[in-house]
């Protein structure tokens, strides 16, 4: 791949002379500086690396480049398995393998250079009889018994000291471990037919013989293996030839007595031609798994090329951060019987440098390996099925998940694992089943198993071959299936069978008396508020005279009441507003905004990468109850991992945290830690606190003084200002896992400042495990003992129904958010850090949310003690004793004094007078109320043009304004979220200007497709609500939509009522162009139902090409951080446009929690895929379009 995709235009632009000369000169620069580098890199290498480079690998941007950060990548992927269950290796399994995989090419694929694939690979069975003869051609000799030599294939890079170098190190370890290793063999390759890319980054393969010199057991070789391989490693990554690079360092692909693999930055029909070994006649097998990979970018390696050791995947952890984290903690109390001391090299077994498969394989490894549990009981404790709310399960299953969930979170996600340890051969499906499988058995006990439909059978469609196998004879299929949501495909090569999902569930289910332990160690947190209130403990009651000091203190407004509260307590569900967010960044702000409102909800890119989660259709698989706690060393199974505290709902009532604080029960005891700190202690006072809370929350925990810390500010007041909640969990939570603490108690928030979804939600995100608001209960009660509920609801409540109203509507709240990110499980939710930090310094982020992605710096320590302190004055004001009101600071809606709106009443006059008037001057004035109003709101406001007379150009030369006009697209707003006639006004008036108007989701009418009514975009979301043929033909472009920036991961709703109102002619109108019944409510789903992953939307993009060919196709997607990665997948899909919308774009209806805490501005969407489009060479291929809150020209 080379620079060139930097310096070529868009195909059929006019870019003015003066644009396409600065990109000219920013890609001289860039070029210029790049060639340096790698010069100067080059001209280091022999007297750093000591020794002269074999090839001139491309170096590719493996760290941060700009917005662009390898971090995000992500992948979808196709899988395959085939195997011979009687352990009778042939050729046909390795042929079947290899046509399965080339297949799937469909499933992988390519970027700027379309003979660099992704990655691809094939695990295989040792090939012994082919191995004999390979190592007597190499110089070797005789081999060992089978199962008494273990094979291994390494990357090394193409450096020539690198090879003594690996050699050295991997002898040098097997002998410390008593093995020896007999030969070493180059792996003959032709890699004629890869790209240059590929070629850049290509890895010497060396094979490696090590004997069981011992004569250990199998399991145990394989273990002695296990430690040489880290080992060998550990001791590699100190040496500068073996480490050149991430793409480009010591990389055992295999080694094993068991299974070996090819694999490599290959496409599927590659590989075989690639690895000559593989083309052999006699190289046989009885299993095989097979990978091909499509990586949303274009710099994927060979390392991260799959089948794993022992695993390869479809799908997305989308859990990651969090099990890496939860993982890392565990390191402290790690131990394995069989290892011993040196259990501490086997880790870290997460690694940032790896895939999401990657971190998965390494802890399956480490689990079986290290542990006494065999490999499918392991895959079912790390990708448990739904089990919590499932009537079905039998006793013991359920007892065996329970008992799991102790000691590991789920690794959560819509994913697909096949898995292999040589004995055992199977696949599991996540709990939702969004990858599916199918599976064929034959009369020869052969088994076929494709994450791809398509690629299994022999049926004919038009005289081609639809599956992947054309010469396996329908007759000789014995059985077809399915691989069904949460279960498990496993064949037991000792046996020689397949083992139903129930058997084997059932088997390890009732190998140890789990419901036993669970029943004698379990704890639970209703038992513990019974226990409390049996021996006396009362909640302390309200001061509602004083309340409202103290709501100021924690940030509460009028608003809060309104606008958050009112609608929980009394609907049952979050309050919901339109029209976006027009209000500044917390970083820009002029008021003082609580920390919660710097982070912004990651969520899956709407189905792009892996699909968001329906909360009320798929409710059954998704879970609020966690245990929270001490762990356990996970490597033993015993009574002592159910030692924990099991939470149904994260937010806590009073008596629950009453009960927490001031009994014990059943040897659990707690520690309240002060989060409050003097107000005389000035600036410094806040970092004393913390320092004092997270020394505090180390000495409580260590030595099993307590299980458990409790963070509360209630001694905040008149002389004492509060530590911001999430600042202290995060300081805590992140403290703990550097110290090795974290899985030694839980940490519980008794917090004021805490009121609505998105506050738990970043809570619960950053590691609390549950969350006492009080300062919400109290204001609940405020509001009722004050008749405004009674009034509002036009019936009495008692507080306690309020206050469970509440949480219910909280709860409802987190498992939206959740299923916004595709998880399923609080337990996997908690601590994944699924936002971005918009506005925070560094200081603040690398201390409190250590990993989250932060790229706007700004608000420090300094800053954040300066709102504190303006909220206590608020409280507590100086030289009064007077009751002070209940600050209104605007955020949500425009308020006279308070907070800065893009949308406020003088930019409303001055449009409305330049429209009635065709008043040039009053539009002046309306423009410059704008950019005034946007210099106060939106980042762009923050910047300014470059003022360089050398790039001006005569005027005749700019593009003229016709031409610009044809860029100028209305947002996309379905009939029936506005009504008919501006419906059709917008479009006639963008049509005049020689614009294009976009339908929304709603449809279009026939008749609008002939005058100037016609929309020229036709949009497709995930209700399809619409869409026909005749549709789709009459349009210049047709949207995807995968997401709206009011409300990321969440789909539309149009009421019934709103299908129906006044005139009857509007409800049939509505529901005629939906193809729906009047009257009815219409919801999107939040997943398109067709697409959950890149392939799929590949998919669709070719089906609506082919329904409209002189059409375009552009992908709506929103900004966060990774959208470039998204929009790199999206143009390698084939689509021909992209938009990227801001946060802040309109809606008919959307709650305030996705409105204000989701998505980012458009600036970094936009910036962050040009940066990735451009350094993955595929700028070229679409064309980059923007909305969000634009209003003038400026």
């Amino acid at each position: 791949m080379g620079g060139g995709g930097v310096r070529r235009p868009l195909p059929g632009s006019s870019k003015s002379r003066s644009t396409v000369l600065l990109a000219s000169r920013q890609s001289s620069r860039a070029a210029k500086a790049k060639a340096e580098d790698e010069a100067a890199r080059a001209a280091r290498l022999p007297n750093r690396r000591g020794g002269r480079p074999l090839a001139g690998p491309r170096t590719l941007p493996a760290k941060r480049v700009g917005l662009y950060d390898p971090a995000l990548e992500k992948d979808s992927c196709g899988v395959g398995l085939a195997v011979q269950m009687k352990s009778v290796a042939s050729r046909q399994i390795v042929v079947d393998a290899n046509e399965m995989l080339v297949r799937m090419t469909h499933r992988g694929a390519c970027g700027c250079e379309e003979n660099t694939g992704d990655g691809a690979g094939i695990l295989v069975a040792v090939p012994d009889g082919f191995l004999r003869k390979a190592a007597q051609e190499a110089g070797i000799g005789e081999l060992p018994p089978e199962g008494e030599y273990a094979v291994g294939n390494i990357f090394v890079p193409k450096f020539e000291n690198a090879i003594p170098e690996a050699k050295a190190i991997v002898e040098r370890v097997c002998k410390q471990r008593g093995m020896k290793v007999i030969g070493w063999r180059d792996v003959p390759y032709d890699n004629s037919m890869i790209g240059d890319t590929a070629k850049g980054t290509e890895p010497h393969v060396v094979q490696v013989f090590v004997e069981n010199s011992d004569r250990r057991p199998s399991w145990d070789f394989e273990r002695e293996l296990y430690r040489v391989r880290k080992a060998a490693t550990k001791e590699a990554d100190s040496v500068p030839v073996l480490t050149v690079s991430d793409t480009q360092s010591f990389y055992v692909c295999s080694l094993s007595a068991k299974t070996i693999t090819y694999k490599g930055q290959l496409s599927p029909e590659q590989v075989m031609p690639y690895y000559l070994d593989l083309q052999q006649p006699d190289f046989t097998s009885h299993l095989a798994l097979v990978h091909s990979r499509f990586s949303t970018n274009t710099f994927p390696s060979w390392n991260r090329a799959q089948p794993n050791r022992m695993m390869c995947h479809n799908g997305e952890i989308n859990t990651l951060r969090g099990n890496k984290n939860w993982m890392h903690a565990r390191g402290g109390l790690l131990h394995s019987e069989y290892f011993g001391d040196e259990t501490a090299n086997l880790l870290p077994a997460c690694s940032d440098n790896m895939s999401d498969s990657g971190n998965f394989d390494s802890v399956l490894e480490l689990s079986v390996k290290a542990g006494d549990r065999e490999i499918p009981e392991v895959m079912m404790s790390m990708v448990p099925e739904a089990w919590q709310d499932n009537a079905f399960l039998s006793d013991a299953k359920a007892a065996f998940y329970e008992y799991n969930s102790c000691s590991m979170e789920p690794w959560d996600g819509p994913a697909m694992m096949a898995f292999t340890d040589g004995r055992y051969i199977g696949a599991t499906l996540d709990r939702n089943g969004l990858r599916p499988s199918r599976y064929y058995v034959t009369d020869d006990d052969r088994v076929l198993l494709s994450s791809e439909g398509r690629v299994l059978g022999s049926l004919r469609e038009g005289g081609l071959w639809v599956g992947v196998l054309p010469n396996l004879p329908d007759e000789s299929v014995v059985k077809k299936a399915r691989l069904e949501p949460g279960k498990m495909f496993l064949v037991d090569l000792d046996v020689g069978e397949i083992v139903p999902d129930d058997i084997v569930k059932e088997k390890y289910a009732n190998r140890l008396p789990y419901a036993e332990w669970l029943e004698k160690n379990l704890i639970n947190i209703k038992g513990w508020t019974e226990h409390s209130q049996g021996v006396g403990t009362k909640v302390p009651g309200f001061n509602l005279e004083d309340s409202v000091r103290r709501f100021n203190m924690f940030g509460f407004t009028g608003e809060t009441m309104d606008m958050l509260l009112m609608p929980m307590i009394i609907g049952g569900r979050e309050g919901l507003g339109s029209m976006g967010n027009d209000a500044p960044l917390a970083v820009l702000s002029h008021t003082p905004r609580l920390l919660f409102d710097y982070f912004k909800q990651l969520f899956a890119q709407a189905r792009v990468t892996n699909p968001p989660i329906d909360p009320i259709r798929e409710e059954m698989v998704m879970s609020l109850v966690c245990p929270v706690g001490p762990e356990a060393n996970g490597l033993v199974v015993g009574p002592e991992h159910c030692a924990r505290l099991v939470i149904e709902n994260p937010i806590l009532t009073l008596e629950e945290m009453q009960a927490l604080k001031d009994t014990e029960y059943k040897g659990w005891k707690t520690q309240v830690l002060d989060a409050t700190f003097p107000v005389s202690s000035g600036p410094d006072g806040l970092m004393e606190a913390l320092d004092n809370i997270c020394m505090e929350s180390s000495e409580a925990l260590r030595g099993g003084n307590c299980q458990a810390v409790i963070l509360s500010d209630r001694l905040a007041g008149p002389d004492r200002l509060p530590v911001p909640s999430l600042l202290a969990v995060g300081a805590v939570h992140q403290h703990l896992l550097t110290t090795k603490q974290r899985l030694k108690g839980a940490i519980f928030a008794e917090m004021g400042d805490a009121r609505e979804v998105h506050d738990m939600a970043t809570l619960i995100g950053y590691g609390a495990d549950g969350v006492a608001p009080y300062m919400a209960y109290e204001a609940i009660a405020k509001m009722n003992n004050e008749g405004l509920v009674s009034a509002k609801a036009k019936e009495d409540y008692s507080d306690q129904d309020l206050f469970s109203a509440y949480r219910k509507s909280i709860a409802k709240g987190i498992l939206k958010v959740m299923s916004k990110m595709g998880i399923s499980t609080l337990q996997s939710y908690k601590g994944a850090q699924v936002f971005e930090a918009v506005g925070l310094a560094d200081e603040i982020v690398d201390r409190c949310f250590t990993g989250t992605t932060s790229r706007l710096r700004g608000t420090d320590f300094s800053s954040l003690y300066m709102d504190i302190c303006r909220l206590h004055q608020k409280a507590y004001p100086p030289n009064t004793s007077n009751l002070p009101l209940l600050d209104n600071l605007g955020q949500f809606h425009y308020r006279d004094g308070g907070e800065a709106h893009l949308n406020n009443p003088e930019t409303m006059v001055y449009l409305q007078m330049a429209a009635r008037n065709n008043s040039r001057e009053a539009y002046k004035s309306y423009s410059d109320a704008v950019t005034s109003a946007t210099e106060r709101v939106a980042l762009r406001g923050l910047l300014r043009f470059k003022d360089e007379p050398s790039l001006s150009i005569p005027l005749e030369e700019v593009e003229p304004v016709g031409e610009i006009m044809k860029r100028f697209n209305t947002g996309a707003m379905s009939l029936g979220s506005i009504s008919r006639e501006t419906h059709e006004t917008l479009a006639q008036a963008v049509n005049e200007i020689g614009g294009r108007s976009n339908t929304g989701e709603g449809g279009e009418d026939a008749e609008r497709f002939t005058d100037n009514r016609r929309s020229a975009i036709k949009q497709v979301a995930s209700g399809r609500f619409g869409v026909t043929s005749n549709y789709l033909a009459n349009s210049d472009q047709i949207q995807i939509k995968m997401a709206q920036g009011a409300k990321p991961g969440e789909g539309g709703e149009l009421p019934g009522s709103k299908a129906s109102v006044c005139r009857q002619e509007v409800t049939k109108y509505i529901a005629q162009n939906r193809h729906t019944t009047p009257g009815v409510g219409l919801i999107s789903p939040p997943p398109h139902h067709d697409i959950y992953s890149i392939e799929d939307l590949a998919q669709l993009i070719h089906d609506l090409k082919n329904a409209n060919p002189k059409g375009e196709v552009s992908v709506k997607l929103v900004s966060e951080v990774g959208v470039g990665v998204v929009a790199a997948g999206v143009a390698k899909a084939k689509a021909d446009h992209i938009t990227v919308s801001g946060h802040d774009g309109g809606t008919g209806a959307a709650v305030w929690t996705a409105i204000k805490g989701a998505g980012l501005p458009w600036e970094l969407g936009v910036a962050e895929a040009q940066q990735t489009l451009v350094l993955n060479d595929l700028r070229s291929r679409v064309r980059l379009q923007t909305d969000g809150q634009l209003k003038n020209g400026a």
